[in-house]
């Protein structure tokens, strides 16, 4: 909702607005990648587009709050590849951040702060990320060949 009034011309989109619509859009189906995921079939990249989708979001937030507000509602639950029970792949200490950063968002999009709302994705994405790398490197080190080590003649 907006906080000042701005006339736009006759047929004109709220830009911001339409940058709302398009980051509501990207989350939506970044979380939806998580949803029907088979196991283990592009979790990193998942999680990175996760990340990339957060990131989104808080920028057009902390862009907007100075001319909107925020509406309060639930967040949700995230979906199930992404919960503790889930059997999540990675580093426990970064999923714990994560569970963490989840709760945040959850509890700013239940308040009237668009800032911290903005913050909480933030912190979403950023761990997202690093949970994305991390996996990425766990992935690429169980691919790789093993080493074999040279004999030494005698």
């Amino acid at each position: 909702m907006a906080k000042n009034s701005k006339r736009l011309p006759v047929g004109e989109e709220d830009p911001v607005l339409a940058g709302f619509r398009a980051g509501l859009a990207a989350w939506a189906s970044a979380l939806e990648a998580h949803q029907l995921a088979p196991p283990d079939a592009g979790f990193a990249a998942r999680l990175a587009g996760l990340a990339a989708a957060a990131a989104e979001q808080a920028r057009i937030y902390n862009a907007a709050a100075p001319d909107y507000e925020w509406s309060p509602h639930s967040a949700g639950q995230p979906p199930h590849e992404l919960r503790p029970d889930s059997g999540r792949r990675g580093p426990h200490g970064l999923w714990q951040d994560f569970d963490a950063a989840v709760k945040r968002l959850g509890a700013a999009t239940e308040g009237r702060d668009m800032l911290a709302v903005a913050r909480a994705y933030d912190d979403v994405a950023a761990i997202a990320a690093q949970l994305a790398q991390a996996i990425e490197r766990e992935d690429r080190a169980a691919a790789a060949p093993p080493r074999t080590r040279a004999r030494r003649s005698a």
